[in-house]
């Protein structure tokens, strides 16, 4: 099976990238939405990126329309509501689909390395987050109510 380095994605303007770019870094990947009750956790993943980019921390945000259509937009929509709004400087891509027969092959791969509750690989919302540790290797994933505050001590672990 391929690694996390071996996907390319595109980013928010649609042009490919390789996720080779993030080795060595200590990823947080998180499936956001723009119209959703947890979209004010922009604010937190935006202060843990201001707090650990340094550190070696990449937020990377990938907005889904899967859940109740609570991102319609077009993704240039997008980038300027996270941009204005909340301040998001880390990278953000194009939309993709997390659940189904069109699941984008990233998150194909992190829901089979970190399944959620009961062993379902189903992602159940948006901002459901996933911690990838500097070798590619998924940590652990977070449902979408855990707080991007509450994953602090788990980030710095992985930065060493």
């Amino acid at each position: 099976m391929a690694g996390i380095y071996d996907f390319e994605v595109a980013d928010i303007r649609d042009n490919a990238q390789s996720m080779a770019v993030y080795q060595g870094k200590v990823l947080l990947i998180v499936n956001t939405a723009s119209k959703c009750g947890f979209t004010p956790q922009f604010e937190g993943l935006q202060t843990l990126y201001s707090d650990l980019a340094d550190r070696g921390l990449e937020v990377l945000g990938f907005p889904c329309n899967q859940f109740m259509n609570q991102d319609p937009g077009s993704n240039d929509s997008i980038g300027q509501f996270c941009s204005l709004n909340y301040g998001v400087s880390f990278p953000m891509f194009a939309k993709v689909e997390v659940n189904g027969d069109n699941t984008h092959p990233l998150y194909r791969y992190l829901k089979h390395e970190a399944s959620g509750l009961l062993g379902s690989e189903q992602v159940k919302w948006n901002f459901t987050k996933f911690l990838v540790n500097r070798d590619g290797t998924v940590l652990k994933r977070y449902p979408p109510t855990t707080k991007p505050a509450d994953i602090r001590a788990d980030i710095v672990k992985a930065l060493g």
